[in-house]
């Protein structure tokens, strides 16, 4: 049974012993109590009943931790893919109506079927063409989308009749004359509760402390004779049984096409997330990830947990990074958390019932605070300005548009500001730092002092590799070196920084072999890459060029083009750049006159 458990759940399984198991014990303590708060909050931001966070961080917890790769990261609702599917379900269904939560839950299989599916057919390295750029100003997006959100609990005003952005403002705007004072005040007090508990017991449930400090003040307000514009604060209210019951999504065939769009908005969410706490917990724990296998993880948890009243799910960083912190060795730590929180809402469900809503409002205000990352915006802003510009583009997009557009729009600005960048490879003139006795290559443009140069023979470095998108400006380069004054005839192109080329890029080669042939000169090569000369060697172009314009040293190259050049030229040149020239004699115009 040993190998077959490692083959089904993976490596982690070798690693249990009476002290994993205490351990994971205790870190799935701490697990549940985090969740507890968020669960709550998480779920009221996706529009759903508070008890399907619940939910979502029971069973989709257990299948993730025990089919996933990580041995660390905790699966369950998050602020991200509540507010996605808050958002793409919205304009669908009333907020919070059966037909609503129907549509949760089938968009929530879909989802997990396209996370299993990726991991299945192998496609896990697409999650990287998802640019930390993007994600970080998704990331600020969704804050401040869940600030606006979480504003009308906090002021205890009515809930908004639109959804957007700017329908959120006016709202708030029109009736904050109308905020009430008792919410105000238990916000107040959930937040300070939230920022002293945070400092002094940081390795506490702070939430959950700060959440019981807003219950108790919304017990006193509540229970005090108010006067006249006061009115009681909201609470959550009674929660029913939390035991997750087998249930077919019901939802009509003619909704599926909208459905797959959207799964396929929050899958692109959902992985992103996914894959990026995976790599920051293994990170501190040194753990290697296999993204496959986290897909498959993840969607499998989706799938089961979207028949089992879970909405879309995935690794948690709020719950991750605190269960490695605690002490957790093994996956068994986050099922050890799914069943501690079943025995918690258990006996404690009277008490989680008299969360009030502005506490939560409280909470979601702090964890908007904490997405914002400030320090990691400056940071970008000093060492990666167009790496800001995606990001800022992107969390203006997340707040103005629809959440999936902004995802793909941060992703395609990505990938177009990479292929700008790789379209225009450096193409550096070289030349012979003659102050050093050794004589070594440098690039002409970082030495101070002019360098002598060969009137015939330019030599270039190519850095980075010529393909379709960059046979332009190379070709502009090129003839830029072709038909300056006094142009050097023959070309030696150091390539073995090149390491990919195209068909385009090969006709480009043979140009301009051809143009400094017609022209008296020839073409040369050192050290192009294998892959490079394998497709020369295909399409004929080798041939055309001739092995012995192909060279494996510098100093060979210089050798054999230095018997090529002109020597009519060599005999009125000073310059006398290589150590070939020693042989020469000397320039007609270093002749003293007699």
């Amino acid at each position: 049974m040993g190998p077959l458990l490692v083959r089904v759940f993976g490596p982690w399984v070798r690693r249990v012993d009476r002290a994993s198991l205490h351990a994971d014990l205790l870190a799935g303590m701490l697990g549940a109590l985090l969740v507890l708060p968020q669960g709550f909050a998480f779920a009221t931001l996706a529009g759903l009943p508070p008890e399907y966070g619940l939910y979502t961080a029971i069973v989709p917890c257990v299948v993730a931790a025990l089919f996933g790769s990580s041995w660390h990261v905790v699966s369950g609702p998050t602020n991200a893919n509540s507010l996605a599917l808050f958002a793409t379900l919205a304009p669908l269904a009333a907020v919070g109506s059966p037909a609503y939560i129907q549509l949760a839950l089938a968009v929530t299989v879909l989802v997990g079927l396209m996370q299993w599916l990726i991991g299945a057919l192998r496609l896990g390295s697409i999650a990287n063409f998802i640019s930390p750029a993007a994600l970080r100003g998704f990331m600020t997006g969704a804050a401040a989308l869940i600030a606006l959100h979480a504003l009308t609990d906090l002021l205890g005003l009515p809930a908004p009749p639109g959804h957007g952005s700017m329908a959120l403002l006016v709202h708030v705007g029109t009736h904050m004359p109308s905020a009430q004072p008792a919410a105000l005040i238990v916000g107040a007090a959930t937040i300070a509760a939230l920022v002293v508990f945070r400092q002094l017991l940081p390795r506490r449930p702070y939430m959950l402390l700060g959440l019981a400090a807003g219950g108790l003040t919304a017990l006193l307000l509540n229970g005090l004779t108010t006067g006249p514009g006061w009115a009681r604060v909201a609470v959550v209210g009674s929660i029913p049984p939390i035991v997750p019951r087998f249930h077919w999504p019901g939802v009509a065939l003619g909704s599926l096409p909208d459905l797959v769009s959207i799964a396929f908005a929050l899958t692109i969410v959902a992985l992103g997330q996914s894959i990026s706490i995976a790599k920051a917990v293994a990170a501190r724990s040194g753990q290697a990830i296999d993204a496959n296998r986290e897909f498959r993880g993840q969607g499998l948890s989706n799938i089961v947990g979207g028949f089992f009243s879970s909405y879309v799910s995935c690794g948690s960083l709020n719950r991750s990074m605190p269960n490695l912190e605690a002490g957790a060795r093994t996956p068994l730590a986050a099922v050890f958390a799914s069943l501690w929180l079943l025995l918690l809402i258990a006996f404690t469900a009277p008490v989680l019932a008299l969360i009030p809503v502005p506490a939560i409002a409280a909470l979601l205000m702090l964890i908007a605070w904490s997405l914002f990352d400030i320090p990691g915006w400056r940071r970008l802003w000093q060492h990666g300005r167009q790496d800001f510009a995606i990001a800022a583009v992107t969390a203006v997009a997340t707040v103005t548009i629809r959440i999936e557009m902004a995802i793909l729009l941060g992703t395609i600005l990505s990938l177009v500001s990479y292929l700008y960048q790789s379209s225009r490879p450096f193409m550096r003139v070289m030349g012979f730092d003659s102050a050093d006795a050794e004589r070594p290559f440098v690039v002409r443009a970082d030495v101070a002092a002019p360098l002598p140069e060969c009137p015939q023979l330019k030599m270039v470095r190519m850095e980075g590799d010529v393909y379709f998108g960059a046979v332009s400006h190379v070709a502009d380069q090129l003839r830029e070196l072709r038909e300056a004054p006094e142009a050097a005839r023959h070309l030696l192109i150091m390539a073995k920084s090149m390491n990919f080329i195209d068909l385009p890029a090969a006709e480009l080669w043979r140009g301009e072999m051809l143009a400094r042939r017609a022209a008296g000169g020839d073409l040369y090569f050192h050290r192009p890459r294998p892959r490079v000369l394998a497709l020369w060697e295909r399409i004929g172009y080798l041939a055309e060029l001739g092995r012995d314009h192909i060279f494996p040293t510098k100093r060979a190259a210089i050798a054999t083009i230095f018997e090529r050049v002109d020597r009519r030229i060599c005999a009125s040149c000073t310059a006398r750049v290589f150590s070939e020239c020693k042989a020469l004699p000397p320039a007609a115009r270093e002749l003293s006159p007699r």
